[in-house]
């Protein structure tokens, strides 16, 4: 496993050093789409339904459609004002009964290992939990995206689970459980029994996806009978992308963008603390666009001022008069980089 976050939780006046990693991943089998004739892997191209242009994915920003029709465009820029957690912390808000937290809000699980030469009081934490039954709320900041999370233990591994917002569980209102007519007592003694009859203790072990255990039999089976079905892949780039790969560029994007925001050299949290993300879920690609080269060079200015502002006025003006003498090579350069970490 690949640590997807590195900072601290904090627990009061203790503070401890955590690397963050995905608990789950899928096992389902992922396709292509392709040519049925030939095999070939299927392409597209993104076009402007306006202009009719390709548009080349640095010049793509996000748009919120209103319910009157009018559609208000969003840059990098505009996001960066929002609101967010600290980045590099997970603050405990509050201990609660665990029981008190309704499973449907539970949305993904991650492992938090110390990242600490004397991880006591990450065990602290741990048993803490454990001992009194009680489960840590705290705000978790991934991905430009601020979370609520239950922090609870498994066997003495400090477990993060990231929850829905309330506004996000949908109410139950269907008519036809209204008029149910209530069970009689005979029914509710014979329903207990069938349930005793096939009552145990749950091992997750002894359950199996069937369907891709076939489902990867009917593929060996494929490949081994050969046949107008299989082809060899010989494809050459054609510069173009995969319809499937749309997220995971995005998500790759998001993971370029955030390595480059460095955190200053005097702050106290960058000194044990940084921040890294890769493609876990399925989030929908958050700040994760590239933008053009002049955003770029104008982000990349204004990062530069931000963090020099706490050097000396002497170092200050030597920054600004060579920024200011090479624009155009800092920004030839982000756009190469750019290019060669998007192909």
């Amino acid at each position: 496993m690949r640590s997807i976050w590195k900072g601290s939780l904090a627990f009061g006046l203790v503070n401890v050093p955590v690397k963050v990693y995905s608990a789950t991943e899928s096992h389902d089998i992922t396709f292509h789409q392709v040519h049925a004739k030939d095999g070939g892997r299927i392409k597209y191209q993104r076009v402007c339904t306006e202009c009719g242009e390709v548009v080349p994915f640095q010049e793509i920003d996000k748009a919120y459609d209103s319910d009157d029709g009018e559609r208000v465009v969003l840059t990098d820029e505009d996001f960066d004002k929002l609101p967010a957690a600290e980045k590099h912390e997970i603050p405990v808000l509050q201990f609660v009964p665990t029981e008190q937290i309704d499973p449907i809000l539970f949305e993904k699980s991650y492992y938090l290992e110390p990242d600490s030469s004397s991880p006591k009081a990450y065990g602290l934490l741990a048993a803490t939990l454990e001992q009194s039954d009680r489960t840590a709320l705290v705000h978790f900041t991934l991905r430009q995206r601020t979370r609520l999370a239950a922090l609870r233990t498994r066997d003495g591994l400090l477990i993060l689970q990231t929850l829905l917002w309330p506004d996000e569980v949908r109410a139950a209102e269907f008519e036809s459980l209204d008029d149910i007519e209530k069970p009689k007592q005979r029914e509710l003694a014979m329903a207990e029994t069938l349930v005793e009859s096939m009552s145990g203790d749950f091992d997750p072990t002894e359950f199996t996806d069937e369907y891709q255990v076939e489902l990867r039999t009917l593929i060996d089976e494929a490949l081994a009978r050969g046949g107008e079905k299989v082809f060899q892949v010989a494809e050459s780039d054609t510069g173009e992308e995969d319809a499937e790969v749309l997220d995971l560029v995005a998500a790759l994007q998001r993971s370029v963008d955030a390595a480059g925001k460095k955190v200053p050299a005097g702050s106290a949290r960058g000194k044990n603390s940084s921040s890294k993300d890769s493609d876990d879920e399925d989030d929908s690609g958050e700040g994760g666009q590239k933008k053009s080269a002049a955003k770029k060079s104008s982000a990349s200015k204004s990062t530069a001022k931000k963090s020099t502002a706490k050097k000396s006025t002497a170092k200050k003006s030597t920054a600004k008069k060579t920024a200011a003498k090479r624009p155009a090579k800092k920004t030839a350069a982000k756009k190469s980089s750019g290019e060669r970490k998007g192909a």
